[in-house]
Parts: structure tokens; C-alpha cells; sequence
């Protein structure tokens, strides 16, 4: 059963440790204004921005470079760096899409990024933050199931940027920006799975 739930409130007596929640004095509380599900235990945001946090997978593009000092574009975030260490052997360009790491965060102003990985052409696709979770599923299960159906290349970064390579892409598009749309109605998974048999467009 899910129901409305607003930053503050309880969503249940017990210590639940799930995303988009906190735990105060054994109870738990909702971060967000989302919808809880008291089935599969998940708050599901409605809306919100994206908060950065370490060993959070992003994706973003090569805005620019100095003395090895790369900046990346991650769209949700004020600014982002990639500064190579000393045994890192890579080379980046400006407009290269990568794949990378947040290393750390300073002063709540710059992301510190680690261990990028060029993703090469493709199709970059940008949705809400709050909804990319939707986009993965549990274990990865609704993204792998757009891949299996699909056969292209898909990285989503918790920064809202979906990367895809190869494949039925388009129908791809359909299926995230779907997910997207719907993310708080109940049978998506279903649903999804209906639209990437058929290729229906609605």
C-alpha cells in the first residue's frame, strides 16, 4: 500500500535504514515529499534535487581542461573536477561523455571525481534526479530489462544523465522517459515490460 508522505513525517515505528529516509530515536522519517510504500519499504520522491554523495556513479561530459585538470559537466551541480593522480594513465578531451565516481565533495560547492570511463558515442538523455531510481529498479532489475529488450548500451548516472549506445535507442528513450512519467504508479514494472514486448508507443 502507498500512500503521500511529506520531509518529516513517520513512516514507521521500527528503524528502517532505506533511501529518501532517516532514523531518529527508533523511528523513521521520510526526507522527502514522496510516496511510501509500506510493502516493498521504499519512499519513492515525488520531486527534489539531486544530492551528491560519495561513490555516487554519475555521468557527465568534458566542459573543459588545464594542466590535466579536467571539469565536467555533471548539469545538477554547481562544479565538478577530474584531476588525474599520479599513476593514472588517462587522457581526456573536451566533449568526451564519461562514466566516473564522486571522490569526495568540498565545501558543498565542488565534486571531486575518480575513475572515468570514456562511454564514446551515443544518445544523452536527461531526466529528474528523483526519479532514477525508478530507472534502475531493485538489483538494477528495470534497467536490465530495457537492455535485455533493447540490446543497447545504457548507463544512468544519480545525476539524472542517461548514456545509450547501440541497440533499439529509441524504444529505449520511450521506456526510461516512461519510467520517468510514471514513476509513482503502481504495476510500472509491468507495464514497462508490455510496452518493450510490443513497442507500443503509449
Amino acid at each position: 500500500m502507498r500512500h503521500i508522505v511529506i520531509p518529516g513525517e513517520v513512516i514507521s515505528d521500527k528503524p528502517l535504514r532505506i533511501g529518501n529516509a532517516y532514523v531518529e530515536s527508533g523511528r523513521s522519517y521520510s526526507k522527502v515529499l514522496g510516496l511510501y510504500d509500506s510493502s516493498d519499504r521504499e519512499v519513492i520522491p515525488l520531486e527534489g534535487s539531486w544530492e551528491p554523495r560519495i561513490g555516487d556513479t554519475v555521468v557527465g561530459v568534458v566542459s573543459a581542461s588545464k594542466n590535466k585538470v579536467y571539469e565536467v559537466e555533471l548539469s545538477y551541480f554547481k562544479r565538478s573536477i577530474l584531476v588525474p593522480g599520479k599513476f593514472d594513465r588517462y587522457e581526456l578531451v573536451y566533449g568526451d561523455i564519461i562514466e566516473a565516481v564522486i571522490k569526495d565533495i568540498e565545501g558543498k560547492k565542488t565534486i571531486i571525481l575518480t575513475d572515468p570511463k570514456v562511454l564514446g558515442r551515443g544518445t544523452m538523455l536527461r531526466i529528474k534526479p528523483s526519479k532514477v531510481p525508478r530507472v534502475i529498479g531493485k538489483q538494477s532489475t528495470m534497467v536490465k530489462q530495457i537492455i535485455e529488450a533493447t540490446k543497447s548500451q545504457i548507463v544512468v548516472g544519480v545525476n539524472g544523465i542517461v548514456w545509450m549506445s547501440g541497440g533499439d535507442t529509441a524504444l529505449a528513450i520511450r521506456a526510461v522517459l516512461k519510467i520517468e512519467g510514471e514513476a509513482h504508479v503502481t504495476g510500472l514494472t509491468e507495464r514497462i515490460k508490455h510496452m518493450l514486448e510490443t513497442k507500443e508507443v503509449n
